[in-house]
Parts: C-alpha cells; sequence; structure tokens
C-alpha cells in the first residue's frame, strides 16, 4: 500500500488478524499513531516515548508511523479525515491518537465518532482504576476498579434526528401522530425528534466482547446497565440480548444472576463469570455506594457516555482516564479528554490519559509485561510527587513537572524496574 503523504518506516513489521480476530503481534509492529489537535502535539510525543521505553525494556521495538487527523490534516491534507490515514489504520491494525476537534462547518458531527464508525470500532472500552498519589472526590477512591464497555454505533451515535422547524421533522411527527397513533404524546409547537436503534447484531457482539475480556481477565462479573423498564423495546431488549448470549454461548464458564440465586444457594460454579443487570440510573448510584462490588459494564452507547465518565471522577477526573476503541482485528486506543487548545504547545499538560490508553494497547497487543511496567511507572511516579501542573497544584510539596519532563521520568522508571 502507499500513501501520498504518510512516510511509512523503513522497518518493521505487520501486525496480522488469525481466524479469531486474534492480533499476531511481531516483536517489531509498525503502529500509526495521530497527535491529534491542540496539546496533541505536547502529550502524544511524550506517550509515544514512554511506550517506547516499555516495548524497547521488554526486547521489542514499535515502529511508530505518523499519520493525520483534525488540524494536521487540514494543513497536509486540506481535509480533516484522509484516505490514507484510514487505511493506514486499516492495514496495520492497531492504532494510538490523541484527542481530535471538529471544527464547526467540517462535514462531520464529531471526528472521533467519524474514526469509530468508518473503521467499525463498536466498542469502546476503559479501565477506570485509581493510581495512588491521584487526588480523589471520595473517600475510598482505590476500590474503583472497573471496565466500561460502551457501544460505539447505535443509540444516539446512530446520529438520526430532525431538526425543529424543518420539513422533514415535520413528516416524522405527521407519521408519528397519524400513522403510529401517538397523536397525544407530542407538545404542539416547534420540536426536535430523534431514534436511538439498538439492534440484536451491535448488543450481541459488545457483550460478547465484555464477557469474553471478563473471562480472560479473571473478573467475576457482567453487569448489563440499561433503562429497560421505560424504554422497554430498545434498552430492555438490550438487557433481553445481552442475557441471550450468557445464557447460549458460554456454557458452565457463564452463569446468569437468577440461575445464581434460584438454583445454586448463591454460589457460582468456581472462576465462571455471573452476569446480571441494572437500571442505569440506579447504577449511577452503585457506582458510588458499592463501588467494589463491580467489575466489567456493558451498556448501550449513552448509558456507557454517562457512567464511564463518572466512574472517571472517581479516580481524579477524565485527565488521565484511558480508553480505546475495538472492533474485529481492530483497534484504536485514545484518552479520554479533550484537546484544550489554550494550553497547545507549552509543554505543561498531563500526558497519562494518553500513556495509560497506550497501555490498553500494549494489553490488547498481549505484550502484558510492556503494560505492566507502564502502568506500574505512571503510578510510582505520581505517587513520589513527580507531577504535572494539574495534580501539582492538589498535592502539598512534590515536584512540578513539564509535559516532557514527566515522561521522561516515566521512561526513566520502566528501564529501572525492568532491570
Amino acid at each position: 500500500m502507499s500513501y501520498d503523504k504518510v512516510d511509512v518506516p523503513a522497518d518493521g513489521s505487520r501486525i496480522e488478524v488469525d481466524d479469531n480476530d486474534e492480533f499476531v503481534v511481531p516483536d517489531d509492529p509498525v503502529i500509526p499513531i495521530i497527535y491529534g489537535d491542540g496539546i496533541g502535539v505536547d502529550v502524544g510525543p511524550a506517550a509515544q516515548k514512554v511506550l517506547q521505553a516499555a516495548a524497547n525494556a521488554t526486547g521489542r521495538e514499535i515502529n511508530w508511523m505518523r499519520v493525520y487527523a483534525g488540524e494536521s490534516a487540514r494543513e497536509k491534507y486540506d481535509e480533516n479525515l484522509p484516505e490514507d490515514t484510514l487505511e493506514a489504520m486499516r492495514e496495520y491494525k492497531v492504532s494510538i491518537k490523541g484527542p481530535l476537534t471538529t471544527p464547526v462547518g467540517a462535514g462531520f458531527r464529531s471526528l472521533n465518532v467519524a474514526l469509530r464508525k468508518k473503521l467499525d470500532l463498536y466498542t469502546n472500552v476503559r479501565p477506570t482504576y485509581h493510581l495512588d498519589g491521584v487526588p480523589s472526590p471520595v473517600k475510598a477512591p482505590e476500590q474503583m476498579d472497573m471496565v466500561t464497555f460502551r457501544e460505539n454505533t447505535e443509540d444516539v451515535y446512530a446520529g438520526i434526528e430532525w431538526e425543529a422547524g424543518t420539513d422533514e421533522v415535520e413528516k416524522v411527527r405527521e407519521f408519528i401522530e397519524e400513522e403510529m397513533g401517538y397523536d397525544a404524546t407530542i407538545h404542539d409547537g416547534p420540536v426536535g425528534i430523534g431514534i436511538k436503534p439498538i439492534t440484536e447484531f451491535g448488543t450481541k457482539r459488545l457483550v460478547r466482547n465484555a464477557i469474553d475480556y471478563a473471562l480472560e481477565r479473571d473478573r467475576d462479573s457482567v453487569t448489563l446497565v440499561h433503562k429497560g423498564n421505560i424504554m422497554k423495546f430498545t434498552e430492555g431488549a438490550f438487557r433481553d440480548w445481552g442475557y441471550e448470549v450468557a445464557e447460549e454461548e458460554y456454557g458452565e464458564e457463564v452463569i446468569t444472576e437468577d440461575t445464581l440465586w434460584n438454583e445454586r444457594d448463591g454460589e457460582p460454579p468456581e472462576n465462571a463469570v455471573v452476569v446480571n443487570d441494572r437500571i442505569a440510573d440506579n447504577m449511577l448510584q452503585q457506582i458510588l455506594t458499592r463501588t467494589d462490588q463491580y467489575d466489567v459494564l456493558a451498556m448501550p452507547n449513552l448509558n456507557g457516555d454517562y457512567l464511564s465518565d463518572a466512574c472517571g471522577a472517581q479516580i481524579g477526573g477524565l485527565g488521565i482516564a484511558p480508553g480505546a476503541n475495538l472492533g474485529d482485528g481492530r483497534m484504536l486506543a485514545e484518552p479520554v479528554h479533550g484537546s484544550a487548545p489554550k494550553y497547545a504547545g507549552q509543554d505543561k499538560v498531563n500526558p497519562s490519559a494518553l500513556i495509560l490508553s497506550g497501555r490498553i494497547m500494549l494489553e490488547q497487543m498481549g505484550w502484558l509485561d510492556a503494560a505492566d511496567l507502564v502502568r506500574d511507572a505512571v503510578e510510582a511516579t505520581i505517587s513520589a510527587g513527580e507531577v504535572t501542573y494539574d495534580i501539582h497544584r492538589q498535592i502539598d510539596g512534590g515536584e512540578k513537572l513539564a509535559c516532557s519532563e514527566y515522561a521522561e521520568r516515566v521512561a526513566e522508571r520502566i528501564h529501572e524496574m525492568a532491570e
């Protein structure tokens, strides 16, 4: 594959995918990276340094392939999401990106959403865990250790809606009221209307990912989070289809909560994953009041947006929260935070979220030793009080570091820990 304006590394091998959509990773993979907009110019190189250190410390090499989206792509290609970038991410399977900003009038609702849809990255994964030394608004942040699986292509991300005052919305309204019989439901006057599709196909592939993750990582439970008590045929269906996956596809490896209490006196088989469900608003309460009782959460798009952000708040905020998007034989790691353009190029911000997103990438590649080094080194650096300004202003003492200095300290610790 040739690219018009992208330099393919001279060295390095491609990551392949086997018949089970599992990555087959060489010791010298080519990995595309998008630095991103705003602070991406700072956090992108910082994360690169740390992830390279983890690879080198475990006898491997990452050959970085710089690709472009957002502002950098407009400068190079005069468009926001060039085909070069998409083709590189398809070809090399595993990628990582910094934050992107969708400019007004860009033709996309969101560049981040556009990437997920064009690459069919249907699962958004956010591991949420507390790092020692990070200030938190809760008393026991160490109890938070959840992984949220959020559906990435349906629900509100389908983007099916009509603006108040348009001919299109009046057609939809007329159909709803006259053809479907909801003639006394919508208030008089201007109205915006949206549709939230939730399919069996989209639900089941997400829930499979969540259950597979729980089995692979020795997690105890998967919780289906929904608003099925009100939206019975969309979110209620999500719940029912999720249980069908658990009951029909996993045998004794997975047991549902109802079966657990009705037939086994509350004792699951050894190493079995328990699948249960919770109403979304109740779940928002339980992540605060019963934090340590939950492991993996699987949910439609909008619920996942709320719940994952609420989880992130408990471990110190979205500024350090990692994330990734998974598809069949493809992944894109990315942080949760935005591009913060007013800090761009100041070498000031905290790159931990992108670094820890890279940790998810290393895990998915099967480089678990390198992934552990990344987490341990980030935590050791922060707990030593060697931090960027956002954390330094919240703690007593400590050493305030620039973004690049912080990355250098983390990389040094990785090599020390590996010796």
